[in-house]
């Protein structure tokens, strides 16, 4: 059988292109490959300490992407998570896509009484206070969904695909992509997919594949930047004035020793650091949070954006090469260390976590230095912030203060599209963070809407969706 369309990824982007897909054209077929699982299927009891034996792994692969185990929190804001409004050449146009977004979620089950807006006086002053130590806290409508009911959500989402006719095949890996007469061929070691388009979504954990492939392909590909950073641990009522008014503040600072952009991502109030593993080996941490599950603390992830210039411009193997020394020097754990230690320029032990006041929520971590394992100039950005901002939010930079390294963001090369996605090869698109078109979940999927409109048009269907002529100009 040859495939209409074929979908690389069943993260938001790709979940958003086939449904996009089905709702304007019953009559097209589509097929969505992701090298993970469906959504209950990704439950995996050791993978949170660590000692998670699943190939692949169910954290950061299968439907739902790796957002599926995240906070939940939809940003609705077309410039968090991404640049929308650059891909459009309009603030309006992506504003009008982010709310289609956000009716989606809501129609899958998304809820409808758990959205944070950021406005009033305390709001107002939190806003005044960061500026005047050189750092922006940018309002966010946000909807949150929770850790818990990602998992709903998005097996709604992918019931109502299958019964669409949508066909779903999971637990495959796509080699690689070959064009042939007219249609495309899909390598894998369960046999071959024919299609005749493309959309490459793989995520962010397909951002090496994606950037090999597509060179092989003659995609045209430019350079993106990498966050790399750790995540902090605090005390929940240490956050508690700020999350309580804004659940996922973003705080935004250009530091004042390198000039370098600095910025806060995913907090969770109440929350868990949690483990990811890669196809690699390496190791790094995330966060979770729950509706119906607390802890003591918050955490969040502190992140410093690094650019690279000719001759070396690939920012995946640079960021590799960082993951891969803090897996070593953690023994093939994330590595564990007070903000006091690394100020002091000493490691950390297990003695000094255990007489800690902030207790960690993730215990299959090494305690260690570091400084060892990350860029100086991530680390005097990082210490910067923290020590800036602690004059707004007190106890941010106490000594007990804990940090997980590594967190790091791939976000692929970013491929050259137009505003339907469409590569510079006809009939290959992409969307979402693999392809370094998105940073985050509402991005993503907005991308993803855009590959299916792009897709329709190359195959010669109408497109029903009445926002296309108001977003697409």
């Amino acid at each position: 059988m040859i495939y209409d369309a074929a979908i690389i990824g069943g993260g938001p982007a790709g979940l958003f292109a086939a449904y996009e897909l089905i709702e304007n054209a019953r009559d097209i077929s589509v097929v969505l490959i992701d090298k993970g699982y469906m959504p209950r299927q990704r439950h995996c009891p050791l993978s949170r300490i660590g000692r998670c034996v699943c190939v692949p792994c169910h954290i950061t692969h299968g439907i739902g992407g790796a957002g599926l185990f995240s906070s939940g929190i939809i940003n609705l804001r077309p410039d968090i998570g991404g640049d929308l409004q650059e891909i459009l050449n309009s603030w309006d146009s992506a504003n009008l896509l982010i709310d289609y977004i956000d009716k989606v979620f809501v129609k899958f089950g998304a809820p409808t009484d758990r959205v944070f807006e950021p406005k009033g006086p305390a709001f107002e002053e939190y806003q005044r206070s960061l500026a005047r130590v050189g750092a922006q806290l940018v309002p966010i409508r946000q909807r949150h969904i929770g850790t818990d009911g990602s998992t709903r959500v998005i097996e709604n989402f992918t019931n109502y695909l299958t019964e669409a006719g949508v066909k779903l095949v999971v637990g495959t890996n796509v080699e690689h992509v070959e064009r042939g007469n007219g249609v495309f061929m899909l390598r894998t070691r369960r046999g071959n997919i024919e299609a005749r388009t493309i959309l490459m979504a793989p995520g962010r954990a397909g951002a090496e594949w994606f950037r090999d492939d597509a060179r092989r392909l003659g995609i045209e590909l430019i350079p993106n930047p990498l966050d790399v950073g750790v995540r902090v641990e605090i005390p929940r009522y240490v956050m508690n004035p700020i999350t309580d008014l804004y659940m996922d503040p973003k705080i935004i600072m250009y530091t004042k020793s390198h000039d370098d952009k600095v910025r806060t991502f995913c907090t969770n109030p109440g929350g868990f650091v949690v483990l990811e593993r890669y196809d690699d080996g390496t190791v790094g941490v995330n966060g979770e949070t729950y509706v119906d599950r607390k802890s003591n603390n918050t955490n969040f992830a502190l992140l410093t954006s690094i650019r690279l210039t000719d001759p070396m411009e690939d920012t995946i193997e640079y960021g590799k090469s960082i993951a891969r020394l803090a897996t070593k020097l953690g023994g093939g754990k994330p590595i564990i260390q007070r903000l006091g230690d690394l100020e002091d320029g000493r490691r950390s032990t297990w003695d000094r976590i255990r007489r800690n006041v902030i207790e960690p929520t993730l215990k299959y971590v090494t305690p260690g230095d570091i400084g060892m394992a990350l860029p100086a100039r991530a680390l005097d950005n990082i210490l910067e912030f923290l020590n800036k901002v602690d004059s707004v939010i007190p106890g941010l930079a106490s000594k007990y203060t804990l940090l997980y390294a590594p967190e790091i963001k791939y976000y692929s090369m970013r491929a050259v599209v137009n505003k339907l996605m469409e590569t510079t090869v006809d009939g290959i698109f992409a969307a979402g963070d693999g392809a370094g078109l998105s940073r985050g979940i509402n991005v993503a999927a907005a991308t993803g809407v855009l590959a299916a409109w792009g897709i329709l048009t190359r195959l010669g269907k109408e497109i029903r969706n009445e926002l296309v002529n108001k977003i697409v100009k």
